[in-house]
């Protein structure tokens, strides 16, 4: 007879942690020497702080509710370019997006050039658009409305073409099959399936042009912000605090309502 197989029992040895201390050091050396390059200072900090204190006392302690009365117009202006810009920047972005699905178009060079077309607008804030827009149209709600379609779209269009190259292939191969066009396929495959997900984007990108209109006023784009400015320039903080308020209580609820949404179609 055979002798029975005998397994063998090797403890696996530990790993060293030579690679984990480093990589804890390097961390902390890189905190170090961002702070050390940025003069950040405890002490400071600690002196900002108080003072800062003393602010946050003379903005909300109490606000000028008075004052809230002349912010409902230019809230309403605000919640306005926030809507118009995200819905032209969410219509602009769809054909980029498409463009730039490499499982769709199957054009590397293409896909390429519009993907850093795309990186190229994200890259830039939308204060900065609105500034280059208010340069050449003028003061108003018009530059900001500009600049945040341009946001819009850059960020749409990114999540956009996310969403096409996740889908499932299944739909798109039985429509290759049968010969459809590229047409039929974004049609029949490719749209059903991201719809839900393309109205969460611009719902998300809703929720983020409400906080970036609220201070694009301050390059003259129209806005609540345009009162910010007035009011800090003037130091009446009181008034100001009246501003924060309002804008965080729409901010708040208009995020409610968008997570709501979102929640119900995802």
């Amino acid at each position: 007879m055979r002798p029975p197989h005998k397994f063998s029992r090797d403890i696996p040895e530990k790993p060293s942690d030579i690679k984990r201390n480093l990589s804890i050091v390097l961390f902390f050396a890189l905190i170090y020497a961002a702070g050390k390059f940025t003069r950040f200072n405890f002490s400071d900090l600690i002196e900002g702080m108080s003072e800062g204190g003393g602010f946050i006392k003379e903005l909300f302690f109490p606000p000028d509710w008075a004052y809230m009365k002349r912010l409902i117009e230019p809230m309403k202006e605000t919640i306005q370019i926030s809507i118009v810009g995200t819905f032209f920047g969410s219509i602009v972005a769809i054909p980029f997006a498409i463009l730039s699905a490499r499982n769709f178009l199957r054009m590397p060079i293409l896909t390429g050039i519009v993907r850093n077309f795309l990186g190229l607008f994200r890259t830039i804030p939308a204060l900065v658009f609105a500034a280059l827009f208010a340069s050449v149209f003028g003061f108003g709600s018009f530059p900001g409305m500009m600049a945040l379609i341009v946001f819009t779209a850059g960020l749409v269009a990114k999540l956009g073409f996310e969403a096409i190259e996740s889908i499932d292939h299944g739909p798109v191969e039985a429509l290759e099959s049968s010969g459809a066009t590229k047409l039929s396929i974004l049609r029949f495959a490719i749209i059903p399936q991201i719809l839900p997900q393309y109205l969460s984007f611009v719902l998300y990108s809703f929720e983020i042009n409400i906080r970036a209109s609220a201070v694009l006023g301050y390059v003259g784009a129209g806005g609540i912000a345009n009162y910010y400015n007035r009011t800090l320039s003037y130091l009446q903080y009181a008034r100001a605090g009246s501003i924060v308020l309002l804008t965080f209580v729409v901010v708040m609820a208009l995020d409610l309502v968008s997570s709501r949404i979102r929640e119900r179609l995802l």
